[in-house]
């Protein structure tokens, strides 16, 4: 799954979310493209799809078992996490200035197009919950007033999940490196600098880890960090320590 600067999804989220298309259509859609693929890659893709209309009805039969998660963690143990909800941590996320690339381009395209990739509402969905430890919910209502396709039960369930904190969720522990992800699914820096344009001259190599740039070259790239693109708010390594000793804490709260 990429997420670079091209068409690599479906398109129909927003179709699905109001009803225009069924997920009954899109399943009979699906099983006949991977039984029609003429290639492992093609077969792939139709299977990749039908999963994630899986999910989609999974979070809808979660969300009427168990209405409560649209205001509380699915596992109670969670529920009390020590967030920092921090506020301006909390802007500089909305507006897309953390300092990380990835985490920045993506939040700036949910801002003006209103959808984001499914891997970029992951990657910037653990940063806001395990890098700044803010309330999962809070990103949740974020979500909901920005994106074309937000359905209730879908985002709920993709911010549990992500946080640890829903049914069949991500480990606790898991967390996200944002620059790694970002090297791993915009390798060529595309989605980051059709975002940035004030990392457009940026060098490969930099491009997700711009404040690791000699001086010199961010002058030639007319990119002075701290000046045109922020510094990271906050260091990874120490962020994941610190979530870590928090989710810890809850659990062993309810032990």
């Amino acid at each position: 799954m990429c997420i670079r600067d091209r068409a690599g999804t479906s398109g129909l989220s927003p179709y699905l979310r109001f009803g225009m298309i069924s997920a009954r259509q899109a399943v009979v859609a699906a099983i006949e493209a991977a039984g029609a693929a003429r290639s492992a890659p093609e077969r792939k893709g139709a299977e990749t799809w039908l999963d994630e209309l899986i999910w989609r009805e999974f979070y809808v039969h979660i969300l009427y078992h168990f209405p409560q998660v649209r205001g509380s963690s699915f596992r109670p143990e969670y529920e009390s996490i020590a967030w920092e909800n921090d506020a301006d941590d909390f802007a500089a996320w909305c507006e897309g200035r953390t300092g990380y690339p990835v985490v920045d381009a993506a939040m700036r395209q949910l801002v003006e197009t209103g959808w984001m990739h499914n891997r970029a509402r992951m990657i910037v969905a653990s940063f806001l919950a395990k890098d700044l430890l803010i309330d999962w919910r809070w990103g949740e209502r974020f979500f909901m007033q920005h994106l074309v396709d937000g359905d209730p039960a879908a985002n709920n369930g993709g911010w549990q999940w992500v946080a640890g904190t829903g049914t069949d969720a991500a480990p606790y522990f898991r967390i996200f490196n944002p620059v790694l992800q970002g090297k791993r699914h915009d390798p060529d820096g595309a989605f980051v600098r059709r975002w940035l344009p004030e990392l457009a001259s940026v060098p490969d190599r930099y491009v997700h880890a711009p404040w690791t740039m000699p001086e010199d070259l961010q002058r030639q790239a007319g990119c002075i960090i701290g000046q045109d693109y922020p510094d990271p708010i906050v260091d990874h390594a120490w962020a994941r320590e610190r979530t870590l000793a928090a989710y810890r804490q809850a659990r062993e709260a309810v032990a």
